[in-house]
């Protein structure tokens, strides 16, 4: 291919390396200015954050969803901990916590909010009651862990032992190993 090449540019090998070269080099600038265009700099992204550190919000509040929101994702900006979504969850009685909508308005209870390494710490701890679990309708993976460990956050486990492609997606009568 390259001695066709060559051969129709009437060129010699360094030539067709130069240009070669060339072409890699503008597709790696443009990647990396597209990149940079997006992400925005590093400086104001460190910025936004110290600043959203340095507001705590006054709780109770109430939040309206937006767009692309999760329970956890807005644990995170009013506790600095995700693992508190539950508190969220709990204080507007959610039917499905994956389930909320844009618009939708939610209580933001005044709790404290739990350290993240206090999680990864109760996770290791219990047995399950049983080796397998069926799954019945409305089942998900936190109320089976919360339901067989009494710990809710024992999901990622049942999920990493029965090799869950999507976490959310379980059906009535699935079978689970519990893992000890």
């Amino acid at each position: 291919m390259w001695k066709s090449i060559k051969d129709r540019f009437n060129s010699t090998d360094s030539y067709v390396s130069l240009v070669l070269g060339l072409a890699v080099v503008l597709v790696i600038g443009v990647t990396i200015v597209n990149y940079v265009r997006g992400k925005g700099s590093p400086a104001s992204s460190t910025t936004t954050k110290e600043e959203k550190s340095k507001e705590m919000p006054k709780l109770p509040a109430q939040h309206t969803i937006k767009a692309g929101e999760t329970l956890w994702s807005i644990a995170e900006d009013y506790y600095k901990s995700g693992y508190n979504w539950v508190d969220i969850d709990k204080a507007n009685s959610l039917p499905n916590a994956n389930f909320i909508e844009e618009g939708q308005v939610l209580t933001i209870p005044d709790v404290t909010p739990i350290p993240t390494g206090a999680i990864s710490a109760a996770s290791t701890e219990g047995k399950p009651k049983q080796k397998e679990y069926t799954v019945v309708h409305g089942d998900n993976l936190w109320n089976i862990a919360q339901a067989m460990y009494d710990n809710g956050y024992k999901w990622v486990e049942i999920a990493k032992a029965n090799k869950l492609e999507n976490p959310d997606l379980i059906h009535a009568g699935n079978v689970l190993t519990l893992p000890e």
